[in-house]
């Protein structure tokens, strides 16, 4: 029975424990529950605090916005009184001083209406003066006027005439005078001495025995040094002497050097003659370099082309009248960049167009066409300006001189070549040439005068106007310079300059 009861006994204890579990877990969840309403009705009741304080902060600020509003509003409300009150007061100030003027143009207007009255007084009264004119010279107004304009444009015309005369004749001397000075000081400062040099085209033997060594035997000698230099040369004509004979300066000065250097040795045959000559060529090849180099260094040109450089130095070979080209070239650069600076142009354009200016003549023997025009397309080839290829094509007239320059390089390379001394032609000779080129031109009918100009570098025909009018005188340029081509020997080109003009002249008495 014993365990039985025991048994009974633990049932019974369980039974109570979860009596006492069930009893403590409710009473457990009931306090939770109140805890969290707790907790709930005091957020809620902090919430409803933080609103009201919320709705009490917005309504301050909303009274201060409509507090500040209004005292803004006061505020312009107050300006725009006082901009009101100074308006008003600028009005009245105005008022009073239209006041003023309103008097002053009533007057005006009054003033205004006794002056067109006047006028129309004097308008009759000069209409009342004219009729009694009219009367008495038996002239209508539109025939006194005409005789009135015409009297006075004859006096106008006669008044215009003698002050054209007086200002031409003073511009005239002041121009001469000018001129004269700056080309005298020009020439003064520039006064170097004359190169005596000029293009040896015969050489010297020692005897006629050497003209037989010279041509050698059936002419094998001479023909090899014609074709190695590509001359001609004349043996037969001078005693003790060999002719040499080329268009191109440059090749006889290498025959004139190889052939001197073939009598010294003495070894003349055919190898020894083409070798004596490729020498020779690359010694004249130096000197032209050398040359055309001491000329840029004396003129003080910097940068040229090395090409024109060496044309330059071609023309040491190249005389005009016995004049040598390379030195004319130098004086002339001299002479330009000394009237430029006086006349206060481009001194460098004027040097270096100066020096160019006859750069053609170093080549006009393989081109066509007067070396100036020749000499303008070398420089525009080598990247000169336009004013400069101008200067040099322009400096004998074959193209219109656009620059001051321009015209300083033709008066230098003029002064250069014609002063005396500079060529090697004798005063007879001269003055034959300047009277045969005067006599051609004036051979035609109804010349009035002729002169021959710039050491006969230019002819200027001056037409009777009454014999032959402005389309005859291109006819008879063209016929004066065609009768001196055919009639006379010269060098270079001859500019035919034709003139017709006619003159008015009176006299004060």
């Amino acid at each position: 029975m014993e365990p039985v009861t025991i048994g009974l006994g633990l049932l019974a204890c369980l039974l109570a424990g979860f009596a006492v579990g069930y009893v403590l877990r409710q009473y457990l969840g009931t306090s939770k529950v109140k805890a969290a309403q707790a907790e709930a009705d005091r957020i809620v009741a902090e919430a409803m605090s933080k609103q009201k304080e919320m709705l009490l902060e917005a309504k301050d600020e909303s009274l201060n916005i409509m507090r500040e509003g209004e005292a803004e509003l006061k505020d312009r409300r107050r300006r725009a009184r006082d901009q009101e009150e100074r308006l008003q007061k600028r009005q009245e100030a105005l008022e009073r001083r239209l006041e003023p003027l309103e008097a002053r143009e009533r007057k005006l207007a009054s003033q205004e209406g006794n002056l067109k009255r006047k006028e129309d007084e004097l308008e009759e009264l000069k209409r009342r003066r004219t009729e009694e004119l009219e009367a008495v010279s038996s002239l209508t107004r539109d025939e006194a006027k005409g005789l009135l304009l015409n009297a006075v444009e004859a006096e106008s015309r006669q008044d215009m005439a003698r002050v054209i005369r007086e200002v031409e004749q003073e511009a005239k001397e002041t121009a001469d005078r000018q001129a004269r000075k700056i080309i005298s000081e020009a020439i003064q400062r520039y006064a170097s001495d004359e190169v005596a040099e000029g293009t040896v085209s015969s050489v010297d033997l020692p005897s006629d025995e050497l003209k037989g060594r010279i041509i050698g035997r059936g002419g094998r000698n001479i023909r090899a040094l014609e074709n190695a230099a590509g001359v001609d040369l004349i043996v037969d004509d001078t005693p003790e002497a060999v002719t040499i004979s080329s268009f191109d300066p440059v090749r006889r000065e290498i025959a004139r050097l190889a052939l001197t250097k073939l009598i010294v040795d003495g070894r003349i045959h055919p190898g020894r003659i083409e070798e004596v000559v490729a020498k020779s060529k690359r010694e004249v090849e130096a000197i032209i370099q050398e040359e055309g180099e001491r000329a840029v260094f004396d003129v003080g040109i910097t940068g040229l082309h090395p090409e024109l450089v060496k044309l330059l130095g071609r023309l040491k070979y190249r005389t005009s009248y016995g004049q040598n080209q390379l030195e004319h070239a130098i004086q002339t650069a001299h002479l330009a960049r000394m009237m430029a600076a006086e006349l206060g142009a481009d001194v460098d354009l004027a040097k270096e167009a100066g020096l160019l200016h006859d750069i053609g003549k170093a080549v006009d023997h393989e081109v066509e066409g007067p070396h100036a025009l020749i000499g303008g397309d070398l420089v525009r080839r080598y990247g000169k300006s336009p004013a400069l290829v101008n200067a040099v094509a322009a400096h004998h007239g074959e193209e219109e001189a656009q620059s001051v320059e321009a015209v300083l390089v033709a008066a230098a390379d003029a002064i250069s070549g014609a002063r005396p001394g500079a060529r090697r032609e004798s005063l007879e000779t001269y003055i034959r040439r300047i009277k045969a080129l005067e006599d051609v031109a004036s051979s035609f009918e109804g010349i009035g005068e002729c002169y021959a100009i710039q050491a006969g570098r230019e002819i200027r025909v001056v037409v009777k106007p009454e014999q032959i009018d402005d389309l005859g005188i291109l006819r008879l340029s063209k016929d004066v310079a065609r009768k001196v081509e055919e009639n006379l020997q010269y060098p270079g080109q001859i500019k035919v300059t034709v003139i017709r003009e006619t003159r008015a002249v009176d006299y004060a008495k």
